[in-house]
Parts: C-alpha cells; structure tokens; sequence
C-alpha cells in the first residue's frame, strides 16, 4: 500500500511517501514560511522525484493535532482536497504518537515522552512505552502543566525518552523531580510525516469528509469570546 502523508502541527513541514512501513522519499523543512505556502509544492517535487502520481496512491494520513491551531487545520485541509478529487481514503493521526514513532528502538519498558509546547505554561503530551519493538500507548493524548506531568512521571522508576519542541521545558520539570530522562537527538526530535505513515498502519481509514482536527483545548480567539459572554 502507498501511503502519502503530511504534518504541518508545528514549525516543520514535512511530507512523506511509503510503501506500507518502508519510506520511499521524505521531505521536511523549516523555512519560516507558512506550509499554505509550502506543503503543496513539497508534495509535488516528492511525488514527481519518486515518479508516482496521485493514482498511484492508496491512502492518504495526516497529523489531526495536537498542535498548532493554524497548522493543523492546513494539513487537514490540504489532505481533503487531494483526496477528494481522486475519492481516496483517509487518516488522522495524532501528533504525538507520530513523534513517538521514532523512538521505537528504544530499550524495552522505556517511556517515550513526546512533549508539544503548548502555551500558557502547559505541553500537548502523550505517555507510550515500548514492547516487543512496538509502541503500546499509556495515556490519551492531553494538555499537561509541566509539573504535573514531572510528578506523574516520578514514581514510575523507568527512564525516560523526550521529543518535540516543549523537550527543554520537560526536561527541567523532570530533572528537578529527580526523573531520569534523555532527550532525542536533533534529527530524531521533531515531527516528520514518515512517523505519520507509521501511526497510520494501525488505523482505520475514512473518507476525506470524516477528517477532523484535535485541538484538546479552545483557541485563543474561542477562549476569548467565552470570557466575553462569561462577563456579560
């Protein structure tokens, strides 16, 4: 099965191109520009590189989020109107368990911590350890302050992997709970649309309509009008 998939849930934008679990080309950068403005031409240059077209694919994935309000809901617009055209099937997949795809050849009974920086002193954070060379999930994916989630962590006794860009909070709330961790290398650190195509294996696919994204909290702009009409 090919598998075209994007994440645009933070500063870098990535597409990728598998066949099944085998990566046939992947493409990120972080140029400062928006990904309205990027992501299309990146699959394009991937597809026209690997010599496949639109046809050729058989599912397309995205990450719904956690993560940027604004990048998530271009990802997802950006994978309905591909699919649309060529009636494709779909994925959603979340943020972090895409980012804790690459962790799966950490020791077994690791925790893999992905940890989004989520504003307002809080991280988009999931919990997932390693099985037999499998990621098996802990918690859902949640908001988190940093301290709650040190102090959830320091009793487990187990080492712990952190990835993303909230990595430099966590890892000071860690430390100072006396929490053993290790941060990811940079390479291994961000998104990438090929931890997309990874999570998306065990998932079921939908039609372009049934894709949603996941925020887990309200806007800035939703929070404030709640604030409005609460004071009225």
């Amino acid at each position: 099965m090919k598998i075209l998939a994007i994440d645009t849930s933070a500063t870098v934008a990535s597409a990728a191109l598998c066949e099944n679990d085998e990566p046939i080309a992947v493409y990120s950068q972080k140029s400062g520009l928006t990904h309205s403005q990027t992501m299309l031409p990146m699959i394009r240059d991937l597809m026209r590189n690997s010599g496949v077209t639109i046809d050729d694919i058989d599912m397309m994935a995205v990450s719904a989020g956690p993560g940027s309000f604004t990048g998530v809901r271009i990802g997802i617009s950006t994978v309905k109107g591909l699919a649309f055209g060529k009636n494709k099937i779909c994925v959603g997949v979340s943020t972090l368990e895409a980012m804790a795809q690459s962790a799966r050849f950490v020791p077994e009974g690791t925790i893999v911590c992905p940890a989004m920086d989520a504003r307002r002193s809080q991280l988009y954070n999931a919990l997932f350890t390693v099985q037999n060379g499998a990621l098996v999930r802990l918690t859902e994916d949640r908001a988190i302050a940093a301290d709650a989630l040190a102090e959830e962590l320091s009793g487990s006794g187990k080492s712990v992997w952190v990835l993303g860009d909230g990595w430099a909070i966590c890892e000071k709330a860690l430390k100072e709970r006396g929490v053993f961790c290790t941060v990811a290398p940079e390479e291994l650190r961000w998104q990438t649309a090929f931890g997309v195509c990874l999570a998306a294996q065990s998932k079921t696919p939908t039609g372009a309509e049934d894709l949603l994204p996941v925020y887990l909290r309200l806007s800035q702009a939703e929070r404030e009008r709640q604030s409005r009409m609460n004071e009225a």
